[in-house]
C-alpha cells in the first residue's frame, strides 16, 4: 500500500499490525534514514541487538535472493520480534522483493528497505504499493521551509523546550534540504540549552551559526557572487559527502528567492543594506555583507531567469538519464557566469 505523506511519520513510528515490509524512498536521504530507523525500532528498540537485527546491502540480496527469505523466516534465539534492515536498494532489487511478497515466509520479522529516488514507473515501488497491508511504501521528499519549521517545533517539544517563531523560522531557512542534518543540529541545540525551557534566535545563532548545517548555502552564495572556484570547491565537498543534488538545488532556489525579495525592496526605495536587513527569517550576520554585494549585482529579470533555471535543473535531475551531479554543477556554473556578467 501507499502511505499518504501526511501519515508518513506516524506510520513509520508504528507500522500496521499486518505490515511485514516497509519501503522508504525519495530524494532526501536523511529523511529516508530517519524514518527507516523509526520503522526498525517499532520491531526492536535496540538496533544494536545482534540476535534480533540483521543489516544487509542490496547487492547481497540480488546475488542470493533466497537469503532474504531465510532471514525473514528466522526466529530470534533470545525471543522478541526480528527486523531486517536492507540498505542501498534500487530497481535491481525488484525481482527479489516481488518474489518475497508472493511467498512471504511465516513469522513476524519486519523488513525495512531504504532506497533512493524511485519514479512512478519503478517496479520495486509498484510491487510494494500493490501488495496490500502486508507492505507499505513511504515517500521521503525534501521538506519545504514551512514543513521543516513545523518539524523543528515538534522536535523541540520532544526535548521539553519551546522555540521562538523567529528562531524556528531561521533554523528552517538554514537547515532545509536534509532531515538528518536538521535532527543532528536540533539535538546539538537541545544539549546546549539543557535546563532551559525557551530557545531564542540568539541561542540558535550561537549554536548553529558556524555549523556545517549552513554548508548547503555555500554553492548558492558562491554562484550569486560569481565565484567559479568556490562553486567548484563547495559542490565537490557536498557531492563527496553524499548530499542530495535536489537538496542543493532547493537551497539555491531559496537563496535566489530571497535575493529577488531584497532587490524588489530596493526597487521601492530601500538601500541594499536595508533590503537585506528586511528579509525574514533574518540573514545570518556573517552572510549579510556578501548578500548586500549580491543584491547590487543582480536585477529582477536576471533573478527570475535564475529561478527558472534552478527549477528546470531540479526537474532534469529527476527525469533525465544524465547524472544529476552533472546537471547540478552545470547549473551553478551558469548562474556564476550570469553573476559575473551582471556585476
Amino acid at each position: 500500500m501507499k502511505v499518504q505523506p501526511r501519515n508518513a511519520d506516524a506510520f513509520a513510528k508504528r507500522p500496521g499490525a499486518a505490515t511485514r515490509l516497509v519501503l522508504l524512498y525519495g530524494p532526501d536521504p536523511g529523511l529516508v534514514r530517519e524514518r527507516g530507523k523509526l520503522a526498525a525500532q517499532s520491531a526492536c528498540a535496540d538496533l544494536s541487538d545482534p540476535f534480533r537485527v540483521t543489516e544487509m546491502k542490496a547487492d547481497q540480496v540480488t546475488g542470493d535472493p533466497a537469503r532474504l527469505a531465510d532471514e525473514m523466516a528466522a526466529i530470534a534465539l533470545t525471543g522478541g520480534r526480528r527486523v531486517v534492515r536492507l540498505r542501498d536498494a534500487d530497481e535491481k532489487l525488484a525481482p527479489a522483493i516481488t518474489g518475497l511478497l508472493k511467498a512471504m515466509p511465516p513469522g513476524d520479522t519486519l523488513l525495512v528497505v531504504e532506497a533512493g529516488e524511485l519514479d512512478a514507473r519503478s517496479k520495486l515501488r509498484k510491487a510494494v504499493e500493490d501488495a496490500g497491508e502486508e507492505a507499505a511504501a513511504i515517500a521521503c521528499y525534501v521538506e519545504g521551509e514551512d514543513e521543516l519549521a513545523a518539524t523543528i517545533g515538534r522536535m523541540m517539544v520532544d526535548h521539553g523546550m519551546q522555540i521562538d517563531p523567529e528562531a524556528r523560522d531561521w533554523l528552517a531557512g538554514n537547515l532545509v534540504g536534509d532531515r538528518a542534518m536538521a535532527r543532528s543540529e536540533i539535538d546539538k541545540l537541545a544539549i546546549y540549552m539543557l535546563g532551559e525551557k525557551r530557545v531564542t534566535l540568539a541561542d540558535v545563532r550561537a549554536v548553529i551559526g558556524d555549523s556545517a548545517a549552513l554548508d548547503l548555502d555555500e554553492p548558492a552564495m558562491a554562484a550569486a557572487s560569481g565565484d567559479l572556484a568556490e562553486v567548484d570547491r563547495s559542490l565537490r565537498r557536498l557531492f563527496a559527502d553524499g548530499t542530495s543534488t535536489v537538496a542543493i538545488l532547493r537551497a539555491a532556489q531559496r537563496h535566489f528567492q530571497r535575493l529577488h525579495q531584497a532587490v524588489a525592496h530596493m526597487a521601492h526605495g530601500q538601500t541594499p543594506q536595508q533590503a537585506v536587513k528586511s528579509l525574514r527569517p533574518p540573514v545570518f550576520f556573517k552572510l549579510e555583507t556578501p548578500m548586500v554585494a549580491q543584491v547590487r549585482r543582480w536585477t529582477l529579470p536576471l533573478l527570475a531567469q535564475a529561478l527558472t533555471r534552478l527549477v528546470e535543473a531540479e526537474a532534469d535531475a529527476k527525469r533525465t538519464h544524465m547524472p544529476d551531479e552533472t546537471i547540478c554543477a552545470r547549473t551553478f556554473f551558469q548562474l556564476a557566469q550570469w553573476a559575473r556578467r551582471g556585476g
